[in-house]
This record gives C-alpha cells, structure tokens and sequence, in this order.
C-alpha cells in the first residue's frame, strides 16, 4: 500500500455574509429560530462565483502551500453536488483553469459524504504508479440550487470550497489507516436537489423542470444521528485503534443537534467535535475540508494525532476516514 500524507489543505469562501436577521427579511424566520435548532447564525453565498470559480481558489492556494507546480499533479477530483454544468465536469474546469496539463480530473457526486468518497477514490488509485500527487476538492454553490421561498431549507446552506493535495511518500508511513463507505439508496428520495424528469412526449411542449433542493428533516436526522456512529464505530475497529483513542472527530456540519447526538452515541466529549457551523452553515462537499483546514490553520490539529473524518447525507450517503496526521 502507498504511503499517503496530506501535503496541504486549503479553503475559500464567498465574501458576502447572510445573517439570519437579513433571511428574516425574507420569510418568516428568526434568528432565535434558526439559531436554535441547527446552530447556525450566517452562512456565505456567493454572487457571480460558480463552484469552479470557488474551487480554482482553493486549487491556487494549495499549490502555493504544497509548493507544487501544476504541471506536477496527476490527478484532480471535486466532489460536489453543485457542479457548473452536466458536463464539462467541474474538475476539468479547474484542471483547465490552473493549467494542469498532466491531471486528468473527473468529479464525484455524493453530497455532504463527497469529500470522503473523492478521498478514499483518491487513496485507492495512488496505489497505482500513474497518480503520485492528487487534489482532492470539496465545492458547492448551493445558493443556486435552493428555493428562497422554502424556510425549512434555505435557511441551512452557505456556500464555500476546501480541499487537500495528497502525496505518495517513502519516507512516512501511510496517513490513512481505514475507512468506512455505506450507501442507503432506499431512502434517496429523502434528500434531493436539481431533479429532472424525463419527455413525457415528443417533441416536448416546454423546457425540462429544474426541481430545487427539498428534504425531509426529520428523516434525514433519524438517518444521521444512528448511521453516522455506526460508520464511524466500523472505520475504528478496522484501523485496530480504539474510540478514546482518537483526538478529533470532523464531522459534516448540517445541524449542531446532530453533532451533539452522535457524540452522545459514541460516548465521546463533546469536546472532542469541531464545529463551525454558525459562521458557514451546511456546505455539504465543502464542509469536512473546510473544517479540517480552519483547524490545522490554528494548529488544532497536530502530528501525530488521530482524526476521524466523517460526511453524510444526500444518497442517502455516510462516509468515513481514520487519519493520522
């Protein structure tokens, strides 16, 4: 097995911030209400950036961090479920965009496990002496996909783009040490956003409906708050390593509740979960990343140590990582 290290993690956001005071000039909301039953206080949505946009950033500055060139990555991967288009893929946009000539790029779609999937794609093709250096990136520009109309929803996402570039090294141990994918496609219709139809005849008698992001919350919560510790509980026991053994667990911000509840699951302190959800909101393929780098930015995060990573949601998906870093 290759022995993989994050060389680098990087993350940007939109500059404009929306308060929930500015979401309850819109719909009857609050703060108060918003704040607490998820925890979030603002979000940032991007006006006139697109999630490549937002990824391009992110891939810049971890060339700069990584002190890659990018004729050196072999491999660009964006887990988003807010691309620019069906295709061109968002990866090859960015590909283009920084000029990375010897990547192929292709994106992955599993919402808010994106990053973990991209991850573990990731891990297993570095196993192959064609792809040594690869960019991971999280994106989404969910602002375009949600009704503004719909309280139930809008007031959850922000936007905002987070990514690593791994590297295959011989003088370090693998950082990766296990991990755990679960797929639950019976509950797809739980969590979806851009639904299309097919002709109903031909020729059509008007353009094809563009269904924006609906959820039914209370499912999703029942599905995260016993799936999530599950995963996790899994990826643990195939690393050999024990729960108290870990000194972070990043989680996919979607609601602090749910945080809190999966913590008390696993019977961790709550200590022991990062949030930053009341500055970004839900930024689904974004958010493991964006965490994980605020934290390592800080120096939270230090050698040595061993991280969970863990996203869940739109499939419906969980995904885990168990890292040392």
């Amino acid at each position: 097995m290759a022995a993989i290290k994050i060389a680098a993690s990087a993350h940007y956001v939109p500059e404009k911030k929306v308060t929930n005071d500015d979401l309850s000039q819109l719909m009857d909301t609050s703060d108060e209400w918003i704040s607490s039953r998820t925890g979030i206080h603002q979000r940032h949505v991007s006006c006139g950036e697109n999630t490549a946009d937002l990824c391009t950033k992110v891939a810049q500055e971890l060339l700069k961090k990584s002190r890659l060139t990018a004729d050196q990555l072999d491999l660009i991967i964006v887990a988003t479920m807010s691309p620019d288009s069906y295709t061109p893929a968002t990866a090859a946009i960015v590909q283009g965009n920084i000029q990375a000539v010897n990547a192929a790029a292709f994106d992955v779609s599993a919402a808010c496990s994106g990053f973990v999937y991209a991850l573990t794609t990731a891990k297993a093709m570095m196993g192959l002496p064609s792809y040594q250096r690869v960019m991971i990136i999280g994106g989404e520009v969910l602002s375009k996909v949600i009704d503004w109309t719909d309280r139930t929803t809008a007031v959850l996402f922000g936007d905002g783009a987070a990514g690593v570039v791994l590297e295959n090294s011989e003088t370090t141990s693998s950082k990766f040490l296990s991990e755990d994918l679960e797929t639950y496609g019976d509950l797809a219709d739980r969590l979806q956003a851009g639904s299309t139809a097919p002709l109903q005849k031909f020729p059509a008698n008007s353009p094809h409906h563009f269904e924006a992001f609906k959820m039914n919350g209370r499912d999703v919560y029942t599905f995260a708050t016993h799936k999530v510790p599950l995963s996790i509980e899994t990826a643990i026991k195939r690393s050999g390593l024990e729960l108290e053994q870990v000194d972070w667990f990043i989680l996919h911000q979607a609601n602090s509740r749910i945080i809190s509840q999966i913590a008390k699951r696993l019977k961790q302190p709550l200590e022991k979960f990062p949030m930053n959800i009341a500055e970004y909101g839900n930024t689904s393929g974004a958010s493991v990343p964006l965490l994980f780098d605020e934290l390592a930015e800080a120096g939270q995060i230090k050698a040595g140590q061993i991280i969970v990573l863990s996203g869940f949601g739109g499939g419906l998906t969980v995904g885990t990582q168990v890292i040392k870093y």
